[in-house]
């Protein structure tokens, strides 16, 4: 029964791009929560939907509009965080309310509305081939670009200054990292939703950082917990007919929170079974 939902071409497509996602989408989180700046994805993703709105008006594909909103709102943040780097979550802020502000705006002038909400909560079992694609391309390039700077990613994340002492290219790092991060919330808005995309960047990090033990352990970790929520949420939401965004999304919390109770359990039984001293 389970194995009828690949029957359908357009639940194929919905887990190959859920899988590909997944695969991408923690390496992004983790760095971007070891660098305190885990609403970054919160502000990227309600900017892309003024690319999105760009997009349906001018009559283009909406994810390359989201993809271009991005990219622009990522290095302005950066750009923002130069100049006053005691503050970085200013910049998060200003550019978030930039592209509120934008997509409020140019939603009036679209005609489809209900192509424009499509991009709110998501729409993974409406994939077509082209972003079919786009999300291929985009998670080869990422996985390949995390792999090869593993060791500058991990260095930046904990320390910047100590890396610039360490001889990595610190600001080139930040831009390729801050690219990684535009393009991969612009796709991914797509399919889970620009609303909760930012979402998807943490609760599966959180997760891994509550068993891992080490950076490395914390990535394979952050990756599996993805894999594993977007895999049950996609069979739930068929089968339940629910929308699959928010499914991934909430099966992530209601994970998060049970392995919150496992370790709140394990430190009382541990503290039980200290002998006490007079």
């Amino acid at each position: 029964m389970v194995l009828s939902v690949f029957a359908y071409g357009f639940m194929q497509r919905a887990f190959l791009v859920g899988i590909l996602l997944a695969l991408i989408i923690p390496c992004i989180g983790i760095v971007m929560i070891l660098k305190r700046l885990s609403m970054i994805g919160d502000a990227l993703a309600h900017t892309s939907l003024a690319g999105v709105a760009t997009g349906l008006i001018f009559n283009f594909n909406p994810i390359l509009g989201a993809m271009a909103a991005t990219v622009t709102a990522a290095l302005g943040i950066e750009a923002i965080r130069k100049k006053i780097p005691r503050y970085a979550e200013l910049a998060i802020a200003v550019i978030m309310s930039t592209g509120i502000g934008l997509a409020a705006v140019l939603s009036g002038f679209v005609s489809n509305a209900a192509s424009f909400n499509s991009f709110l909560f998501g729409s993974i079992v409406a994939v077509n081939d082209f972003e079919l694609l786009l999300v291929v391309l985009v998670s080869a390039a990422v996985l390949l670009t995390f792999i090869l700077l593993y060791k500058e990613l991990f260095l930046i994340a904990y320390d910047e200054e100590a890396a610039r002492l360490a001889g990595v290219p610190v600001k080139t790092i930040n831009f390729i990292f801050t690219l990684m991060t535009a393009v991969t919330v612009s796709v991914a808005a797509r399919t889970v939703g620009a609303l909760i995309v930012s979402s998807m960047l943490v609760i599966p990090v959180a997760c891994g950082l509550q068993l891992g033990r080490s950076y490395r352990q914390t990535v394979l970790l952050s990756i599996g917990f993805a894999l594993v929520f977007t895999i049950a949420g996609l069979l739930i939401a068929y089968y339940a007919g629910l929308k699959p965004g928010g499914t991934i999304v909430l099966t992530g919390v209601i994970t998060l929170l049970l392995l919150f109770a496992g370790r709140h359990l394990a430190t009382r039984l541990r503290r039980a079974k200290k002998p006490h001293t007079a």
